[in-house]
């Protein structure tokens, strides 16, 4: 394997996403970083010119920092793998799973690993059934409070709190704006919590969890990218024991998925100190407000050392 220094590596940024904006954010953090520790990078969006210049001149590695259905739904990663080029983060077929959020949660449950429950529905389901009827047995079945979010999508985009079932279709409409699928699932009072986990060569391990307080009571996407609208407390405000069961769940959800490299296990833990996962992220966030480069700071590590690391184990995969 070579030194830092002669690793050439493509940032991937950008996209076509709605995530596009933060996508940029992450890459140039992650530029400047990798950058900072001699390896040679250049930043790059993933549009028609890409794969010319990945056949003239391919990189030794490429970091994806793509949010959204471009850089976490597998297919990128597939092209990638097409193109005998080594990427950091989850293969093609994992970053699939994990992408869809009813799949992930089915993996998850079969696994014996908690997750609020939920039900999936398409659009074209919701307006055939009748949007009454399937409204008033998803509050039968599932109960009130509900989360309604995007089946596929990040950054909160479509999300949204739903407290009275007379708000549920608005939220319905929202969520059909960001995809073809709403998942609708128990909302679970209590912490929302962060859990990075970075596999450096030794193992999958968790770094200090972040606990999130977003100001308005939902963590969504203004308040995940604009400053004043959340708080952060690294590491996270928990009993003893209840870390360690957090810990726990996070390590087991990252193995059941098959993710590798790195990734972000989002959970809630409920009044009762219970964990319960509620998603995981592939391509997790790099920018000033992300909660992995938080987590990276608290454990006393460099980021631009943890991403070299990363490259490297990359590379070695190929090799």
């Amino acid at each position: 394997m070579g030194t830092r220094d002669e690793l050439r590596v493509l940032v991937l940024a950008g996209g076509l996403s709605y995530e596009r904006d933060v996508s940029l954010r992450s890459g140039r953090r992650v530029l400047d970083a990798l950058r900072s520790t001699g390896i040679e990078a250049e930043m790059h969006d993933a549009d028609v010119s890409l794969l010319p210049a990945l056949r003239a001149d391919p990189p030794d590695a490429v970091v994806i920092a793509l949010h959204g259905a471009t850089g976490e739904d597998g297919s990128l990663r597939g092209v990638l793998d097409l193109c005998g080029v080594p990427y950091v983060g989850a293969d093609a077929r994992t970053a699939r799973l994990a992408w869809d959020k009813p799949s992930a949660k089915s993996r998850l449950r079969e696994a014996g690993i908690p997750t609020p429950d939920w039900v999936a529905l398409p659009h074209d389901r919701f307006s055939e059934l009748g949007a009454v009827a399937v409204l008033d047995r998803i509050v039968s079945r599932l109960g009130l409070p509900l989360m309604v979010k995007p089946a596929q999508g990040g950054s909160g985009l479509g999300a949204a709190v739903v407290r009275d079932a007379a708000d549920l279709p608005a939220a319905m409409v929202g969520c059909f704006g960001y995809d073809a699928t709403a998942l609708v699932e128990q909302y679970v009072s209590g912490t929302s919590l962060a859990v990075s986990i970075v596999d450096l060569g030794t193992g999958p391990e968790a770094l200090p969890i972040v606990e999130i307080v977003p100001r308005d009571g939902v963590y969504d996407y203004a308040a995940r990218y604009t400053a004043g609208r959340t708080t952060w407390h690294v590491p996270a405000r928990l009993d003893p024991a209840v870390e360690d069961r957090v810990r726990s769940t996070a390590l087991d959800a990252y193995k059941a998925l098959g993710l590798r490299d790195l990734s972000r296990i989002d959970v809630i833990v409920s009044e009762d100190g219970g964990p319960q996962v509620l998603g995981c992220n592939v391509s997790p966030g790099m920018t000033e407000t992300s909660l992995l480069p938080l987590a990276v700071q608290a454990a006393g590590i460099d980021f631009g050392a943890t991403l070299a690391a990363l490259v490297q184990r990359a590379v070695a995969r190929k090799r």
